[in-house]
């Protein structure tokens, strides 16, 4: 776990990159979307690497009892400071891998974090195996599928033609971005029931004129609600999410 990334010492930046942006906006609604069916009833619920805890907070004002972890001090520092008027909301600093009470949760929330650690899968694993049976997980994650889309739309051919690795890594940059059919597969293999699926930014990232991310933001919005779950467009989506339930 020593290898996985996480925000200590660019807390700020991250927030700022993630949530004061259209894209950041985009993701956010949408998530919620996708998960608004699920959540109709109080549940206790337990969310990894939630930052800054926009979404623990969006949950617990839903009526949710919830834990927000996450393995930056500096990152839950912000959260504290975002959440101290929020009721119902428990806040711990941990690795997903040290997270042992996975069994008292109805709901694992798993918002762009598989990308950012060393075996992504193994955590995948890890949650099913220690959730309770009738518990559900959100999982979002950085798609690798559209990230080569998005690559070849913007004429990096020499960054596709080397795996799109770069020598020096970003610190804001996904560690490990996941092929979305890949990961449906590994999830459905360990026995999850593949509830939802939904492509998250199918259209924002792409768009020609970058201006119309913010001028025509309710336009687009309205597009991505209505295609986000049908084929072939959810599989371009920025990220994927997924509702799984484990029988």
């Amino acid at each position: 776990m020593n290898n996985d990334r996480i925000f200590d010492g660019i807390a700020e930046k991250f927030s700022n990159n993630i949530y004061g942006t259209t894209k950041g906006k985009l993701r956010h609604t949408l998530l919620c979307d996708v998960l608004s069916p699920y959540v109709a009833k109080p549940l206790r619920v337990i969310e990894i690497g939630g930052g800054t805890g926009v979404m623990s907070a969006h949950l617990a004002s839903m009526g949710h009892t919830v834990t927000l972890t996450d393995a930056s001090k500096d990152v839950l520092e912000q959260a504290a400071t975002v959440l101290s008027a929020c009721d119902g909301i428990t806040i711990r600093q941990q690795y997903l891998q040290a997270i042992e009470d996975f069994a008292d949760y109805d709901l694992v929330v798993c918002h762009a974090v598989l990308e950012w650690l060393d075996a992504p899968f193994d955590a995948i694993d890890y949650i099913f195996n220690n959730m309770k049976s009738g518990a559900s997980l959100s999982l979002s994650f950085f798609n690798q599928d559209a990230n080569l889309f998005a690559n070849a739309i913007y004429g990096n051919f020499d960054y596709i033609a080397k795996g799109m690795k770069v020598k020096k890594q970003v610190r804001l940059n996904p560690k490990k971005p996941l092929s979305a059919m890949r990961v449906v597969e590994h999830c459905e293999a360990l026995g999850f029931q593949v509830i939802e699926k939904a492509g998250i930014r199918c259209f924002h990232d792409y768009m020609r004129d970058i201006s119309h991310q913010s001028s025509k933001f309710d336009e687009l919005l309205a597009l991505e609600r209505q295609y986000h779950k049908k084929a072939p467009y959810m599989w371009l989506g920025k990220y994927f999410q997924l509702i799984l339930k484990k029988p």
